[in-house]
């Protein structure tokens, strides 16, 4: 059995007659960029999240730039410090950088992968501005903690939200916890689109106002130019194809957690030997990723990919190892540099079948510990 890591067809497959039919729907009336589609996933989207206004972008690394330049946080040519986290996708830090901003490392929480608010407190200088907790794997981080650190310091929380779409830490989702959230669409998130998207939610509508400037070049519809923006819209038919998703999101979403479930059971007889996911609190993960830790991790990927089985590591490269990020590495960030070595991703999409979960289990319950 070859069991790819993850097969986007046998999503579209459920809902390709829907889609179809908008896209149909789309084309005929002749509306791209920026019309009733746009408008009305916005406001489903802030509904979905429990966020008062969001504003939707051409891609997620625009998100979390525009919301770091929008919030204030990011000012031009300011020289402006934003923590993150090292172990993280580099659009994180690249969106640090096109804000105009200095990309800062604090290390993460050894159990959850994400940003340690002790770590956060150590990084801050007279120069630190914002902080952005990704909600890495599909879990959010320690929001509360965090947003009690920046509140003391006076810092600014922009939530990487672009891996836990409709992630539930009691009464409110991620993208709804702080001054604003990025999310990206990109096909292989939880809600994904057929093509690159993203999306800035806030409570401060003003924010979600400057962001919808930001987006248009830096002008407001009468087209005199007042801020220096970009061009990064989202586009009417991937509007369309995501209101059709979002539908569907907290149904896939329950799947994955039953899937993470029967993997972390199945797991159980060698959790001494192989590290499984944890959640902090209940629905505060929704497992965009499945990842699991050993010490071994080559050669365990490497039996699995004998079984037919793939794998990947997300991500194997930390952010302030690479050239372009290195100065922001100012303090020691063992915990990173520790599970970078170790870590790697098991198949897990709500569409992947039972029989092949247990394909994947078995040939790990079968490996040589």
């Amino acid at each position: 059995m070859q069991i790819p890591f993850l097969d986007l067809r046998r999503q579209y497959r459920e809902v390709e007659t829907e889609v179809t039919a908008t896209l149909a729907h789309m084309l005929a009336r002749g509306v791209y960029i920026l019309g009733d589609e746009v408008a009305a996933f916005e406001d489903e989207w802030a509904r979905f999240c429990g966020a008062g206004g969001a504003a939707a972008v051409g891609n997620g690394t625009d998100a979390l730039a525009l919301a770091l330049v929008a919030s204030g946080a990011v000012r031009p040519r300011g020289q402006d410090e934003v923590i993150i986290p090292p172990l993280s996708a580099g659009y994180t830090a690249l969106a640090v950088l096109n804000a105009g901003g200095v990309p800062v490392f604090a290390d993460i929480d050894p159990e959850t992968y994400t940003l340690d608010p002790v770590a956060v407190e150590r990084a801050i200088t007279p120069r630190t501005r914002a902080v952005v907790p990704v909600h890495l794997y599909g879990q959010l981080a320690d929001i509360p903690a965090i947003n009690e650190v920046a509140s003391r310091q006076r810092l600014v929380v922009i939530e990487d939200a672009a891996q836990a779409h409709g992630a539930l830490p009691g009464e409110r989702r991620a993208g709804a916890h702080s001054r604003a959230a990025a999310f990206s669409f990109y096909p292989t998130k939880n809600l994904g689109a057929y093509g690159d998207g993203g999306a800035i939610t806030s409570d401060d509508l003003d924010l979600i106002e400057r962001v919808k400037t930001l987006r248009q070049g830096g002008h407001p519809a009468a087209m005199r130019l007042t801020l220096a923006g970009r061009n990064s819209r989202l586009d009417e038919l991937q509007a369309a194809i995501l209101r059709v998703k979002l539908k569907r999101l907290d149904e896939w979403n329950r799947r994955r957690l039953q899937l993470a479930g029967d993997y972390s059971r199945a797991l159980s007889p060698v959790a001494d030997r192989i590290r499984i996911p944890s959640a902090r609190e209940p629905e505060s993960h929704v497992f965009h990723l499945y990842v699991v830790e050993h010490t071994e991790r080559e050669s365990l990927r490497a039996h699995l990919a004998a079984h037919g089985i793939e794998t990947l590591i997300h991500y194997p490269y930390l952010l302030h190892q690479q050239p372009l990020f290195k100065a922001g590495a100012r303090q020691p960030l063992p915990v990173a540099e520790r599970a970078a070595t170790r870590i790697f991703s098991l198949p897990l999409y709500p569409q992947l079948r039972g029989e092949e979960l247990r394909a994947v289990t078995t040939a790990i319950l079968d490996f040589d510990f």
